[in-house]
């Protein structure tokens, strides 16, 4: 059973406002058209898909449709046309994010980033996995990770848009910060830093950089220390 997020939720509402296709967010979403469909029933018993209507803010629209379980989607996935593509990636170590673009930019692939994920998960061998806890202090390190979410809902320009999905992670507390934007400018990199030191009210002293934007990885962005100022946990 899958649990639909809360961004997620707001996003197929907006699609579905916006005239988007059940078909078309499944292959963005990456969900079934089941679970579309559920959710457009009750987006329109509730008024959110009346184009005369205002805009749902993003809390009366999980407070009304969610949190909601839909079984997984059972329909072949959208990345299954290029699995020889994704296998030779896979097979060279190429990170996921960098074969989702791979795939947008070089064989008109139209799907999401979690998409991809899911299918070249399945594609490695299946051994015996071996789980290693890293013990961290507060405050000591938190974990970066910037990637292609595919195709949002841009609410100021009313147009689908590529989106990218920055995350940070407190290596001690596990405590996550996510946002989404439509760029890949090192000011929006670096104001989605600052807006998640805000959100744990502290920095921590280490920054381990997953993936990052090419505008950064073109400058020799990588490992970095915490700047001053209280310790995030």
């Amino acid at each position: 059973m899958e649990r639909l997020i809360v961004q997620i939720i707001v996003d197929i509402v907006y699609r579905l406002r916006a005239g988007q296709s059940v078909r078309a967010i499944c292959r963005d979403l990456g969900h079934s058209r089941r679970t579309i469909r559920r959710y457009r029933k009750l987006a329109a018993a509730k008024g959110y898909l009346d184009p005369c209507r205002p805009l749902p803010e993003a809390a009366e629209v999980l407070a009304q449709l969610g949190p909601v379980y839909s079984p997984p989607s059972s329909n072949v996935s959208s990345v299954e046309p290029y699995r020889e593509v994704v296998t030779g990636l896979v097979g060279q170590g190429v990170e996921m994010v960098a074969i989702h673009q791979r795939l947008v930019r070089h064989h008109g692939y139209g799907g999401s980033y979690s998409s991809v994920r899911r299918f070249a998960h399945h594609l490695r061998p299946r051994g015996k996995e071996v789980v290693v806890r890293l013990e961290m202090p507060a405050g000591r390190c938190a974990q970066v990770d910037f990637g292609g979410a595919g195709r949002m809902l841009d609410c100021a320009s009313g147009r689908l848009r590529q989106a990218y999905c920055f995350v940070m992670t407190l290596a001690y507390s596990r405590h996550q910060y996510v946002e989404f934007v439509f760029d890949q400018k090192m000011e929006t990199w670096i104001g989605c830093h600052q807006r998640a030191f805000e959100s744990f009210g502290g920095v921590p002293r280490e920054l381990v950089i997953d993936n990052a934007p090419e505008a950064h990885k073109s400058q020799g962005g990588g490992a970095a220390g915490g700047a001053g100022g209280p310790e995030a946990g």
